[in-house]
């Protein structure tokens, strides 16, 4: 699937989908899965109805990025 996400700094959700998050850190949604399954990797997910969700600002921090504004 090709999306394109809102950019993080403009980004007003507390959390982004898989493929959202995939967009941002330049990597396949299959990776995040994969370190959601292991719990590893960078960033880790939170989990909203069964399904992954990855925090914002966290992947803010990890790309080093601020919010607008702030």
């Amino acid at each position: 699937m090709s999306i394109k996400p809102t950019e993080l700094e403009l980004e007003s959700r507390a959390s982004i989908t898989t493929d959202e998050a995939a967009a941002h850190l330049s990597r396949k949604p299959q990776t995040l899965r994969w370190w959601a399954s292991r719990r590893k990797g960078p960033v880790l997910p939170i989990r909203i109805e069964g399904r992954l969700h990855w925090p914002v600002a966290k992947l803010r921090a990890l790309l080093g990025l601020t919010r607008a504004g702030k």
